[in-house]
């Protein structure tokens, strides 16, 4: 009976200690809400995540893909000095990295176009056979590109030296 009694007065302890710390705080202790404008929000409108970049296919003029971004080189002050870029190569096995400056990039925010893509469908309404013509627009504020446009082709690409992040350690 008394080990009863004892897990019994232990159980609403920490039930009530739960309870009691999930209780809403003071105003005064409690942190400041986010009072973000819409003026603050637009600052922000053109820019990319860096996390969103890593992975990112790189292709040429020819719409062949090239590779994909391995890493962003950022200095002291937060520029990106160099992108790695990984060419050829699959699933990282034979994969020959290469580090190009930002300016040799051309970021694209619409769907690499190929002879066997649309961004245009075209659907039959089944009630009255009419038809209807859907093309899909991205949100160009997504915070990433779709891809990466560089010029050259692999095997030029391939003879440029290897970057190894050994040598910059």
């Amino acid at each position: 009976m008394k080990s009863f009694l004892a897990v019994a007065l232990l159980s609403t302890a920490v039930v009530g200690g739960a309870a009691f710390a999930q209780s809403a705080q003071p105003a005064d202790r409690a942190a400041p809400a986010a009072t973000a404008q819409p003026a603050d929000k637009m600052m922000l409108k053109d820019n990319w995540r860096a996390s969103k970049l890593m992975g990112l296919n790189v292709y040429n003029e020819a719409n062949e893909k090239l590779g994909d971004i391995n890493e962003l080189l950022v200095d002291k002050s937060g520029k990106i000095n160099a992108v790695v870029i990984g060419i050829g190569g699959f699933l990282g096995m034979g994969e020959h990295d290469i580090a190009v400056s930002m300016d040799k990039l051309k970021f694209v925010e619409e769907p690499v176009r190929t002879s066997s893509t649309s961004t245009t469908t075209t659907t039959r309404d089944t009630t009255t056979g009419a038809a209807s013509t859907t093309t899909t627009n991205r949100n160009t504020n997504d915070w990433v590109p779709d891809h990466a446009v560089m010029s050259g082709n692999k095997e030029q690409l391939k003879a440029l030296p290897q970057f190894k992040y050994s040598d910059y350690n």
